[in-house]
């Protein structure tokens, strides 16, 4: 017989829980995941785009549980209300009046967070990120150190944010050090692929460990199989398994 429950029911019982995160004096919604056989294993901070830590987002983290990694992913919207039961263009205006320092901090109260549990491997962290987690996965790589390994996925190489007009990706090339793997739509209407391509060029000028794949006839989002009319199959599979052996080869090593 098969198994009645969905990939997303199925993952809901492996060591996933909701946490709460402390950003100065404020206190936000985290949720995080990691393999429930006992052991330390890498970080990875998990970025979501303007949809928040959505279910489609936690199914994200509790995939990389499942794979071997201690997974975690701030609620970056906890202060304007969240993003659930809003609609695409009201998130799109919350999300765009957030301000970059705002963002880094909340990353980086998860990031500090996972470095102090048990069964973290804080010397191996890796970030990965989705539509604006994408942008903010290239921009948190650029402030934060001891970043091993970025995996963007569709993130604006030209997102700026309202308290910092002109820091886009371009602006921070010189301080990406870590090995980045991009994987974006050749048909994202919002990402043309020519400034892909710019930017995959000009960042491997200073890291030699860059790779990005543009993937025929994929749209923003392509990633989101909670959203048919924009998810493409073969091209996510695809990324999943470049995602996992990214990170294999640079956490586990």
């Amino acid at each position: 017989m098969a198994n009645p429950l969905s990939r997303r029911e199925v993952l809901k019982f492996g060591a996933a829980r909701e946490i709460q995160l402390r950003v100065g004096g404020t206190m936000i919604p985290a949720y995080d995941a990691r393999p429930e056989a006992q052991g330390r294993y890498p970080i990875v901070v998990v970025i979501s785009g303007f949809t928040g830590n959505s279910e489609h987002h936690k199914d994200v983290v509790r995939r990389f549980g499942h794979a071997g990694y201690y997974a975690i992913s701030a609620e970056l919207y906890h202060r304007e209300g969240g993003m659930q039961g809003k609609n695409f263009q009201e998130m799109g205006a919350i999300a765009g009046k957030v301000t970059r320092a705002q963002y880094l901090g909340d990353i980086r109260a998860a990031a500090d967070y996972a470095k102090q549990q048990a069964w973290a491997r804080a010397d191996r962290l890796g970030v990965t990120g989705f539509c604006g987690g994408g942008a903010l996965t290239l921009h948190w790589s650029a402030e934060y150190p001891s970043v091993a390994a970025a995996v963007p996925w569709y993130g604006h190489v030209k997102r700026t944010y309202p308290d910092a007009p002109g820091v886009d990706a371009f602006s921070l090339i010189p301080r990406i050090k870590a090995p980045v793997l991009g994987l974006y739509g050749e048909a994202d209407a919002g990402i043309p692929a020519d400034d892909v391509k710019r930017f995959e060029a000009e960042l491997k000028k200073t890291n030699p460990n860059v790779e990005f794949v543009l993937y025929p006839g994929a749209p923003h989002a392509f990633f989101s199989d909670d959203r048919p009319q924009v998810y493409k199959k073969e091209a996510a599979e695809d990324g999943w398994k470049r995602c996992l052996a990214f990170f294999a080869k640079h956490l586990h090593a």
